[in-house]
């Protein structure tokens, strides 16, 4: 299966979403701030990547900025998990580079609908 970086301050939605998805047989690196995110991300090179937006030292958005800016890291996928649901915060998470968009609560089942369009896409399959 694939390596997941999430990247995520909350340890309780840490905990509860890394359990679910090594269940499923994805290997799960955890970042809990934005930079340990974009350290991780340039050291492992992670197939996809599972973002908060709300993220203390560098945030979500800036964080994702980088990463794609980056050319070692532009092309892995990231999704943006946010309890911020309105049009306009997914709006402001693909203008800094995210690839998708999901709400928390996450829905494990569409979140890895999501996870494997994503994982596809980057392939080439679709």
């Amino acid at each position: 299966m694939a390596t997941i970086l999430l990247v995520e301050d909350n340890e309780m939605n840490r905990d509860m979403l890394s359990r679910r998805l090594e269940r499923r047989g994805h290997k799960i690196l955890i970042a809990v701030d934005g930079e340990e995110g974009l350290l991780k991300t340039e050291a492992e090179l992670p197939d996809i990547i599972l973002m908060d937006m709300s993220l203390p030292k560098i945030d979500g958005w800036e964080t994702t900025r980088r990463i794609k800016q980056n050319p070692k890291t532009a092309g892995i996928p990231i999704i943006a998990l946010t309890a911020h649901a309105m049009k306009s915060d997914e709006d402001r998470a693909r203008e800094a580079g995210c690839n998708d968009f999901d709400t928390k609560p996450v829905d494990l089942n569409r979140l890895l609908e999501k996870i494997n369009r994503q994982l596809n896409s980057a392939k080439g399959e679709n």
